[in-house]
């Protein structure tokens, strides 16, 4: 009894707990609205998820400033298909286009216990292990794409729910109890780590590419769908009078994605309401990030033979070869 609590009911009140604080913080605050913008004439970027809510919003201002938008809907890249993935980054390269921006947004919150076609946790699977993929797969033409003054950028859409997320390196696919709400967020976390660890790497390797997360914060989406019903009922009546509009939620990743002042160096990081903001003490902990990284690495080299065929750059290294003491 005590460890049903301690797994599903522990979980889903401090998710609810922290959506009522951010909540209240977004209320007593100002209208987020995004900065002028320059244009992005002949640059591409990719967006999964670009079909409705906030990935529309940020295809749609994208396109709108100049950029030719890839929008990347479940059902042309099944994040939760590592075949699928492969299958999307072969024919975007058929294309000999660049890639100049990668918007990580697509997601599912909440969902019924299952697994992916791979075998995985579905959170862990799509929020996570998928843009990871899709994200290292198009590593060599982000890198080809971006230059100094011009780096290529990858922005992982995260959220809030990562600060009391906790990652279980051995039990990643959550088989040793399951709770939704503990899954989202320990996936949300993993984001963090990834694009921290994908950020320092690329700056130790020099390549003109920089990776930062950013929080939307809470937007009134289709993402909460599979809320418990009695407060799927209260986000019905009340999510387009207390929640962000999807354009609103769009703010800050537009703003990570496109501002002049988050170029090169100053890139990176996590940010929430167009600002640098900081977070919990393990985003940062540096053998955490490696030790995630590598067992991410391990887990998609299982599920896909290809995968070391595209693993060529000496900035992605393995342990035996990267530095852990970095920060």
């Amino acid at each position: 009894m005590l460890s049903a609590v301690r797994t599903c009911l522990l979980p889903a009140v401090g998710l609810y707990l922290l959506g009522l604080k951010v909540l209240l913080v977004q209320l007593f605050s100002t209208r987020l609205r995004l900065p002028a913008m320059p244009r992005q004439d002949g640059k591409v970027a990719i967006v999964t998820g670009g079909g409705r809510g906030i990935g529309y919003e940020v295809a749609r201002h994208m396109a709108r400033l100049g950029a030719h938008v890839i929008i990347v809907n479940f059902n042309k890249l099944d994040l939760a298909s590592l075949q699928s993935v492969r299958q999307f980054v072969q024919k975007f390269k058929e294309q000999d286009l660049p890639l100049n921006i990668l918007v990580n947004n697509a997601g599912v919150m909440l969902v019924p216990e299952g697994c992916t076609e791979d075998g995985f946790e579905q959170h862990f699977g799509v929020n996570y292990l998928g843009h990871f993929l899709l994200t290292w797969l198009l590593l060599d033409t982000l890198k080809d794409s971006g230059k100094c003054g011009d780096f290529s950028r990858v922005v992982n859409v995260s959220s809030s729910a990562h600060r009391i997320g906790k990652i279980q390196l051995n039990d990643l696919n959550s088989r040793q109890g399951y709770s939704a709400h503990a899954a989202y967020c320990q996936s949300k976390l993993a984001q963090l780590l990834f694009s921290s660890h994908l950020n320092k790497e690329l700056q130790r390797g020099g390549f003109p590419v920089s990776s930062c997360a950013v929080d939307p914060g809470m937007v009134d989406t289709a993402l909460y769908r599979h809320l418990w019903t009695p407060l799927r009922l209260v986000y019905s009546a009340i999510a387009h009078l207390l929640l962000r509009t999807p354009e609103e939620g769009a703010a800050s990743v537009l703003y990570t994605a496109l501002s002049p002042v988050l170029e090169g160096e100053f890139g990176g990081d996590y940010w929430a309401n167009c600002c640098r903001e900081m977070t919990t003490p393990p985003t940062f902990d540096p053998q955490l990030q490696l030790s995630l990284w590598e067992i991410s690495l391990q887990l998609l080299a299982c599920s896909s033979s290809g995968l070391k065929a595209d693993k060529q750059d000496s900035s992605l290294k393995s342990t035996s070869d990267t530095d852990t003491n970095s920060s």
